[in-house]
């Protein structure tokens, strides 16, 4: 296939579909991509597949703190099937590419059944985590309102997590969780590197912080 073509055509139906997300911008998609195509080739999975479920899998947003937020990849798996098939994509690969769109989402859990499936969900979340993970999640805790932390427990040694509170929780709640949901061998070693990186990141943190009651 042409994938520069359809590249084109991926990018041009972002355009219109997006909204104003800094957590899933086109730089989001393109990091996904990436990924995802590099550990297609390691993993032996089906570019066919992975590269159009890779590039729509955020065709539709639905906001954190939406209690829509758990159906968003179901929602974007239909409209990426929907475009696909207007465009003519070989019918044979929809399925799979519904599938692995379906079961990118944390929220979802949905258990991903295929190599192509877990490529995109591995993709996907090494994006919320590490160097770059650390700035999505503090310009949507930002974006929310939400302070950077707790100033009576910053790191919830004393309280049950909770990333409506601050953002920092969200590395309790979320974050660190992700490492272990990891599906490829390729992803869970990248994922091991970054996640050790926001360890170091939030260490820094606490030296810089005051200490309470300060």
């Amino acid at each position: 296939m042409d994938w520069k073509q359809w590249q084109q055509k991926f990018e041009q139906f972002l355009a219109e579909q997006m909204t104003d997300d800094a957590a899933h911008d086109l730089g989001h998609i393109r990091r996904v991509v990436h990924n995802a195509v590099k550990f297609a080739r390691m993993e032996g999975a089906a570019l066919a597949v992975v590269f159009p479920a890779a590039w729509l899998h955020d065709c539709v947003i639905v906001a954190k703190d939406s209690p829509l937020r758990s159906q968003a990849s179901r929602l974007a798996a239909e409209t990426a099937v929907a475009f696909l098939r207007a465009q003519a994509y070989p019918e044979q690969y929809l399925d799979a590419i519904a599938h692995a769109i379906a079961a990118h989402s944390f929220s979802a859990q949905i258990r991903p059944r295929t190599i192509e499936a877990q490529v995109v969900q591995d993709a996907d979340r090494l994006d919320a985590i590490g160097a770059v993970g650390i700035a999505r999640a503090f310009m949507v805790g930002g974006k929310l309102g939400r302070p950077l932390y707790d100033e009576a427990d910053p790191f919830c040694q004393t309280r049950e997590p909770d990333d409506f509170v601050a953002t920092v929780d969200h590395f309790y709640t979320k974050l660190f969780k992700l490492e272990a949901t990891m599906q490829t061998e390729a992803g869970k070693r990248e994922a091991h590197v970054r996640t050790q990186f926001m360890r170091n990141f939030l260490a820094q943190l606490g030296r810089e912080l005051p200490e309470i009651g300060d």
